[in-house]
């Protein structure tokens, strides 16, 4: 194939073929697909020409939004060329709906495919904004912003859009005025739906793609469940069996979309996370029930789904072992403290090889068992500052202690002090710090407070530092 050479995907549309999908060459061109083949041949000559696959185009897909489930446990695919993802409580994971939706696409484009994102208020006018205005719609502005889009945004057969630009329609907004008993009886039902749709006057509701091969189980109510307690109840009869087939395959869930079907239609969920594998049925429900005021069950609750879209091997653990015992209730803190404030929240430091106080230490996960440990002669205070206070200190050069120092408008005058204690620069990371020297000192003031403080330079040669001093922790 030659590069930059424009290239199309044909298909067979009744007794002619068709432009099924054209790339960015051909599109600059004025391909578009629905363009009969013989017309687009004709407009571009040596024009380059693939059978198209639609029934792998479609297996693609929902490879595509199955993988999107990462985001969100409510994704489907949106044929031919689309994903629905319902964002709703997962954004915040993220960094909001604006770095969700660009990171994605970002993403996307990282492994060869093209992407555009929008974020709406709902299906229709995401849809719009994703292929005519991507970005964040503001809530509750969504009609307003899509009014000026052209009608071809609003998901309708192509005749139907050509039909209506013949009647002087190109916009959105211009639909949205006209009388509906006239457009029914021209256009049939469809353009008011679209429109209704967009607006969110008719709820249009995403059907999830789930994972073919997980674990998952469905109950249904012969009355929708509309109580707290009603749901809670019903989060203990999905967790158990699932718990139950868990053990029979020795797995443990690490995580967890509990989806409810509302009597309108629309579905919500709600993630969870483990630390470690688990099957404790009463702990899972815990952590379930710990969400429920998130669920808007609307006109009530008809059905809930659990499903359990990662496993990990769990073996059998003896009981009575002190240990294991209180590992256990370890993990169902983390567990919950997760849940409840962030994973990225939660977790333990670790020492890394360094004399530089703010590289002798890493963030790891809060159930990892950290190696080595934080070595020198003085310990340092548990507390440090980020990055360190810069300070005024008055002190005899090149040894001596300051005797006292400003911070915060404050005045310090110093009691007792320890040090000197010297940190050189690690050289080998930058070359800035060839040459840079630490002097640090532990100090107690006139009210008992103990403060940890260091100053540029070793007092004596003038490039290992610029004499500043800089308050690094409390004790």
């Amino acid at each position: 194939m030659i590069p930059n050479q424009p290239v199309v995907t044909a298909l067979h549309d009744g007794r002619r073929r068709v432009v099924a999908a054209a790339d960015a060459a051909a599109q600059l061109l004025g391909l578009r697909p629905g363009m009969a083949l013989a017309h687009a041949a004709a407009v571009v000559s040596g024009l380059t020409v693939m059978a198209a696959e639609p029934e792998a185009d479609a297996a693609a897909l929902c490879r595509l939004a199955a993988w999107c489930r990462r985001y969100t446990p409510l994704a489907a695919p949106d044929s031919p060329d689309g994903l629905w993802l319902d964002i709703t409580g997962s954004a915040h994971l993220f960094g909001g709906e604006a770095a969700l939706a660009g990171g994605l696409a970002a993403r996307l484009g990282r492994d060869g495919l093209m992407a555009s994102a929008a974020v709406a208020d709902t299906p229709g006018a995401a849809h719009a904004a994703a292929r005519y205005a991507p970005g964040v719609l503001p809530a509750g502005e969504h009609l307003a912003l899509c009014g000026p889009l052209p009608i071809a945004a609003l998901r309708l057969p192509p005749d139907t859009v050509a039909m209506l630009r013949r009647l002087g329609f190109d916009r959105v907004a211009d639909l949205d005025r006209v009388p509906r008993a006239g457009l029914v009886r021209r256009f049939g039902p469809m353009v008011t739906l679209r429109l209704d749709q967009l607006a969110g006057r008719v709820r249009e509701p995403i059907v999830p793609l789930l994972p073919v091969d997980a674990l998952q189980h469905r109950v249904t109510f012969m009355e929708p469940l509309l109580t707290a307690d009603a749901l809670s109840q019903a989060i203990t009869h999905l967790v158990t069996p699932l718990c139950g087939q868990m053990e029979r395959a020795g797995q443990g869930a690490r995580r967890l979309d509990l989806l409810f079907e509302r009597v309108d239609g629309a579905t919500q969920a709600v993630r969870i996370g483990t630390a470690r594998p688990s099957r404790d049925a009463r702990h899972l429900a815990r952590l379930l029930d710990e969400h429920l005021e998130k669920i808007d069950p609307g006109l009530g609750i008809e059905a809930m789904r659990l499903v359990i879209p990662l496993a990990e091997p769990l073996h059998w653990q003896q009981d009575g072992d002190a240990l294991t015992e209180l590992a256990a209730d370890i993990s169902a803190l983390v567990d919950r403290l997760s849940n409840r404030l962030g994973a990225e929240r939660v977790y333990r430091m670790a020492p890394v090889e360094s004399d530089v106080p703010e590289r002798s230490l890493r963030r790891v996960p809060a159930l990892a068992l950290p190696g080595g440990t934080w070595s020198g002669p003085h310990p340092a205070p548990l507390r440090l500052l980020d990055p360190p206070c810069l300070v005024e200190a008055l002190a005899l050069l090149p040894d001596q202690p300051p005797a006292a120092f400003i911070w915060r408008r404050r005045r310090h005058v110093i009691r007792r002090a320890d040090g000197p204690e010297r940190i050189y620069g690690e050289w080998w990371r930058r070359d800035g710090e060839v040459s840079a020297v630490r002097v640090y000192f532990r100090v107690e003031d006139a009210d008992g407070n103990r403060f940890w403080l260091f100053r540029q330079g070793d007092g004596v040669d003038p490039a290992t530092g610029g004499l500043r001093w800089f308050l690094h922790g409390i004790f």
